[in-house]
């Protein structure tokens, strides 16, 4: 029997490239989103170029009754969900603290924590039924170090890699793994949104070094997913050459 992984946030960027990357492994699909023409897009897509089965699943992680509506009854049948890719998840804005929009910090506390607890406390029940599954949260370099003007998404990124760590300790008695992969500057659809689709801001993001794409995030989740059943990566960060941290960019000029 094939795996079984739950990606949310699949239409676009890591989720989209996660989900390919498991089709590839031949692991049947859950994929979730908030755009159903792109959801059924990448079902289609996947499901002819890889023979996989893929279900969807269109809802905002925001709204935890649509989650429990729309992705319950998914989940509900299957006796096994072999991995749980917590993708979802935004940064909007970039003022300082005075300036801030606080409707987009509610934006972003809502989807990247509380969207990622409802996901969550739908699928460990089955994974500590059966006492066997991974849990992959996507976090970011802005969960390990605040820079300026980070504020509410770093704020956000911090309470993921907390809840990683909880998850870790408090699924351990169920054999349930649980890594946190903390990605740095990657070229996806992360800046047009941060930017409200100002293309000009958003393609500053990148100019003078090479940064990570999808395909590099979801190699590494590829990765902590296959590893022995004794082995389990807790947490890693994850940056391209030209960057140390949230803070350090070494841009060519």
């Amino acid at each position: 029997m094939n795996r079984i992984a739950i990606v949310t946030g699949a239409t676009s960027g890591f989720g989209r490239a996660i989900a390919e990357n498991f089709a590839q492994q031949n692991i049947d699909l859950i994929i979730t989103g908030r755009r159903n023409e792109r959801l059924l897009e990448v079902q289609q897509q996947l499901q002819q170029q890889y023979g996989i089965t893929v279900h969807t699943a269109c809802f905002d992680v925001r709204d935890k009754a649509t989650v429990i509506a729309q992705l319950g009854p998914v989940v509900e049948k299957f006796e096994k969900i072999d991995i749980l890719v917590n993708n979802a998840g935004l940064a909007l804005g970039m003022e300082d603290f005075l300036n801030a929009d606080t409707d987009d910090w509610d934006t972003m506390l809502d989807t990247n924590v509380k969207g990622l607890w409802y996901v969550t406390k739908l699928v460990i029940p089955i994974m500590s039924r059966t006492q066997h599954g991974h849990i992959v949260n996507i976090g970011s370099t802005a969960a390990k170090s605040v820079y300026k003007n980070g504020n509410a998404y770093c704020a956000s990124k911090h309470a993921v890699d907390a809840l990683s760590h909880a998850m870790r300790i408090d699924l351990l008695p169920y054999g349930i793994k649980v890594t946190a992969v903390h990605p740095g500057a990657a070229e996806t659809e992360f800046s047009q949104v941060r930017f409200k689709g100002d293309e000009a801001l958003a393609g500053k993001v990148y100019n003078g070094f090479t940064p990570l794409y999808a395909p590099d995030i979801a190699n590494v989740v590829s990765y902590c997913i296959n590893l022995p059943a004794n082995v389990c990566i807790n947490d890693l960060t994850v940056t391209c050459l030209a960057q140390a941290d949230a803070q350090h960019i070494n841009k060519k000029q």
